[in-house]
């Protein structure tokens, strides 16, 4: 799966998401981009999912017409330490979400 993380995401936790072809959004140079933009350049470059902590995406934007899939991460902070514990939910979610879903990962 074509995934992109969202610039609050560290760009090492990539390393964790074996199996799967990760992106940051600073490496695309997209950092700055508000979230409709984004998710329209992602949706247009052929990523399946944005991994993001940003908890008001889903408020942000009407996520059903999207060909995109959300997963939305809860974690404490952006450190690679307290997002290393959701990395099995992330890998469960990834395998049952769909285009314009969004899936909260606590």
């Amino acid at each position: 799966m074509k995934l992109l993380l969202d610039e609050c995401i560290p760009r090492s936790f990539k390393r964790h998401l074996l199996g799967h072809d990760c992106q940051t959004v600073p490496e695309l140079g997209w950092a700055g981009k508000k979230n409709g933009e984004l998710l329209s350049l992602a949706e247009t470059s052929g990523f399946d999912a944005f991994l993001t902590i940003d908890h008001g995406i889903e408020y942000q934007q009407n996520l059903s017409a999207r060909r995109i899939a959300i997963v939305l991460i809860k974690s404490r902070s952006s450190r690679l330490q307290d997002l290393l514990p959701h990395t099995r939910k992330i890998f469960d979610a990834l395998d049952s979400v769909s285009p314009g879903q969004l899936i909260e990962i606590v």
